[in-house]
């Protein structure tokens, strides 16, 4: 008698006032999840169900992958990894009118390749870079919004956190997310850079132009990153070439990670321990967050609010590509007001059987989902990444920094739109390399 459309949508209007009331987001979609299913099966079966769940996900061998690519980016944050890739990136382009807000967003594309969070890769890259920026005459809405944009770039470019989650939870290959995720991460960081030469242009005095490195400098600034840069294309691809799972790429990343911490003679004791500390901490909390995602699902699912939102969708005539900005409007809504990982979380069970329903892939799906996410760290009013970006630069007020991050974006509502008229973007090189 519970199992109806109406109970799911009770369900989530109580997840959404339990996260507003400050609990934990894994908490709160276990506790949805495991009451609306005592709700419809009563509560030793509800009990069993979740049970079976927790185990099932955390013996997956898929689940491997996270803590290591965490380890991996811990061990490359102690071997000074943000700074390098920055100085590299200010001493090649820096010259150039706007170059330090280029190198930023270089910076932070180099960063998540390694790191795979947007709050990480914003606060460790705005750390160097806003303070060079802001001693350069920079403005200080070019100089925070940049950081707080590229800083996005952390979800998308893999090995990404996000996409992990998302195909843990969608089980999708991780591998082939990965693959998508490559132009789209590579075509957004290009936009941003867009973005910033028309803005100089446009107000030169918004950046102006700085000394030019001489070239023995920028070949040294190079070479202190070229470490970096070979372990981010062994580990990203072999992954696309098929030379090994991603599992096995987190392995062989975390393992060079520690050879360069050794090599640069930045691992101590107390490096490792707070490494290891740091990753056994993040992944304890998402792996909570998983399980706690997949019993909402289960809870979802046997409302049946999925298939009648599926069939609602299906059903209005504006056509799919309509029917997927409509989509994209309501992720961006709710991503204004939720953290980017609980907006994938709590909309991926209601809009991944609509999608596949459409004869979308799911695959695109999850790149278009993140992608979605990520916008909801640079838009008003939760904008995680902006309050960040304040708490580096305490004194440049937030109404500013809000500014600052506004042509930025209109440039992720423009990258949104062609991934979805043209889902080749996403499709076309896991299909060439299938």
């Amino acid at each position: 008698m519970m199992a109806t459309p109406e109970t799911g949508l009770i369900g989530i209007v109580v997840l959404l006032l339990l996260l507003l009331l400050g609990v934990p987001i894994g908490g709160a979609l276990g506790l949805v999840g495991l009451g609306g299913l005592t709700l419809i099966l009563g509560f030793e079966p509800a009990l069993f169900k979740a049970g079976d769940l927790v185990l099932e996900t955390l013996t997956r061998y898929e689940l491997g992958t996270l803590p290591l690519f965490m380890l991996m980016a811990h061990l490359c944050f102690s071997s000074d990894a943000s700074r390098d890739l920055f100085d590299a990136a200010a001493r090649w382009i820096g010259h150039r009118r706007g170059g330090l807000a280029l190198a930023s967003v270089a910076g932070c594309a180099g960063f998540g390749a390694i790191n795979g969070s947007s709050l990480a890769t914003a606060a460790t890259i705005g750390l160097v870079a806003i303070p060079e920026m802001r001693r350069h005459g920079y403005s200080d809405a070019l100089a925070t919004g940049s950081v707080a944009a590229g800083g996005t770039l952390g979800q998308m470019i893999p090995p990404s956190g996000a996409l992990i989650v998302f195909g843990i939870i969608a089980q999708q290959s991780i591998g082939t997310l990965f693959t998508a995720a490559i132009v789209p991460g590579l075509s957004q960081a290009l936009l941003y850079m867009v973005v910033i030469s028309l803005l100089v242009r446009w107000r030169p005095s918004l950046a102006p132009q700085t000394a030019k490195a001489d070239w023995p400098s920028r070949w040294q600034a190079l070479g202190k990153v070229v470490d970096i840069l070979i372990l981010m294309l062994v580990v990203i691809g072999g992954i696309v070439f098929g030379l090994f799972t991603p599992s096995e790429a987190a392995s062989v990343g975390a393992a060079g990670a520690l050879g360069i911490s050794l090599w640069r003679r930045r691992l101590s004791w107390s490096v490792l321990y707070h490494s290891l500390e740091e990753t056994l901490k993040t992944s304890g909390l998402i792996y909570v967050v998983i399980v706690g995602t997949l019993i909402f699902s289960v809870f979802i699912s046997i409302t049946g609010l999925a298939t009648a939102a599926g069939a609602l969708i299906t059903d209005f005539e504006g056509g799919r590509t309509l029917t997927v900005m409509l989509m994209a409007i309501f992720l961006l809504v709710l991503g204004s007001l939720l953290d980017g990982l609980a907006l994938i979380l709590i909309a991926t069970p209601i809009l991944l059987p609509v999608t596949v329903a459409m004869g979308l892939s799911p695959i695109w799906f999850g790149i278009f989902i993140v992608r979605a996410a990520e916008i909801g760290f640079i838009h008003p009013p939760m904008g995680m990444n902006l309050y960040v970006i304040q708490g580096i630069a305490p004194d440049v007020p937030l109404s500013r920094i809000f500014r600052g991050v506004l042509p930025f974006l209109a440039a992720d509502f423009l990258h949104l739109l062609l991934l979805i008229l043209f889902p080749a973007l996403v499709l076309a090189l896991p299909g060439w390399m299938a």
